[in-house]
């Protein structure tokens, strides 16, 4: 069987100077940051990716470190290599730049845990990050990537640097890109748990497996939070390495958050990103927009939006532009009240599913050919 390199596991990143901003950012000076990437897929070998794509000054790297996750922070000591960049294991990664590492002879399974310890001895200005990852780091003072376990942590719920680990594996083998919002990202269900939609679906599959592409409050249409999906599907999508699929969840923020999208522009923004697929040889898949008519937050839109929604949705089930849509909303409404979560679903903001909610949303994905 051939090899190549798919994506085994990917992080949407976003800007720290956005305007709107769920999560504070941060920066680093002097310290080290250890991450847990949760795999999706596996292979013989694997190389990192990082990304100082909003920085504003270069990014000096002084020491990084990969292995395979024992418990906590703690790595298994046999796995534990250090990551070089062109023969060298210190990289400056330029404003705006990416970096690939060396290949790493170490084999990985889907659903192993990897640790990514990366020591940043200068200040950094606000880092790249993942904002809502539903995943803990631990920050620590000093170059500490060495270590077997880390203590006295400052913990952390974002991801930083890193958008993705490829693997070496049998080149025929499926892979899914979820493209979207906080449904994919994981809002509302257990951190550090892996209980998001994408990690349910994923243990539904019997080939192939599913990278998540979520940012939560991402918008079709509208810049921040995050680059709007329309600008990003190149990169997070048809640039991904082996992707074969693409579900699409979108739509909820572009109608929750600021102005109320037209349900005319979101179905123009809906079949511009399946055009752009299926011209890359890809079919595509979109969810329904869920319900949120019983949101706690204020600054979500809930009247003027909920029509659009409707007409939306309507349209989704109608449509022909995509290979296959996935009613999402229907299966977690409460039945009795359709533009409200299910009560045994909602994580308990009226927005976001529970994890059982996210197992649900999992099982109406039924992804031709691959369940």
């Amino acid at each position: 069987m051939t090899s190549t390199w798919l994506a085994g596991f990917r992080s949407a990143i976003i800007s720290p100077y956005e305007q709107f901003q769920l999560t504070e950012p941060r920066e680093f000076t002097d310290q080290t940051v250890r991450q847990v990437l949760h795999m999706a897929g596996g292979g013989r070998r694997l190389r990192v990716r990082l990304s100082n794509r909003y920085g504003r000054d270069t990014l000096e790297i002084g020491a990084a470190r990969i292995a395979l996750r024992k418990n906590g922070f703690a790595t298994i000591a046999e796995t534990d290599t250090v990551l070089r960049f062109d023969g060298v294991d210190t990289v400056r990664i330029p404003a705006g730049g990416e970096m690939v590492s060396d290949t790493v002879d170490l084999a990985v399974n889907g659903g192993d845990d990897l640790l990514l310890s990366l020591y940043l001895p200068g200040a950094t200005g606000l880092a790249t990050f993942s904002h809502q990852p539903m995943e803990i780091a631990a920050v620590v003072a000093g170059d500490h990537t060495a270590d077997p376990d880390l203590s006295e942590v400052e913990e952390v719920a974002s991801r930083f640097y890193v958008t993705g680990v490829d693997v070496l594996a049998d080149a025929d083998a499926p892979v899914v890109v979820a493209f979207g919002d906080s449904w994919f990202d994981g809002a509302g269900t257990t951190l550090g748990a892996n209980r998001r939609s994408v990690d349910a679906l994923n243990s539904m599959l019997t080939r192939g497996w599913v990278v998540n592409q979520g940012i939560g409050g991402n918008q079709l249409l509208t810049d921040e939070v995050g680059e709007r999906a329309l600008a990003r599907f190149d990169r997070d999508v048809l640039d991904v390495p082996g992707v074969t699929h693409v579900v699409v969840n979108l739509g909820i923020n572009d109608i929750g958050l600021g102005e109320v999208a037209a349900a005319d522009d979101l179905i123009a923004g809906y079949t511009e990103l399946a055009a752009r697929a299926h011209a890359a040889g890809l079919p595509i898949y979109a969810n329904t927009i869920g319900p949120f008519a019983g949101v706690i937050y204020p600054e979500v839109n809930v009247g003027p939006a909920l029509p659009v929604r409707v007409v939306v949705n309507e349209w989704l089930l109608t449509t022909t532009v995509f290979d296959a849509v996935f009613d999402v909303a229907a299966a977690v409404a409460d039945p009795e009240r359709p533009d409200f979560i299910h009560p045994d679903l909602d994580s308990g903001d009226g927005l976001h599913l529970n994890d059982e909610g996210a197992r649900i949303m999992a099982e109406t994905m039924r992804i031709p050919g691959l369940r």
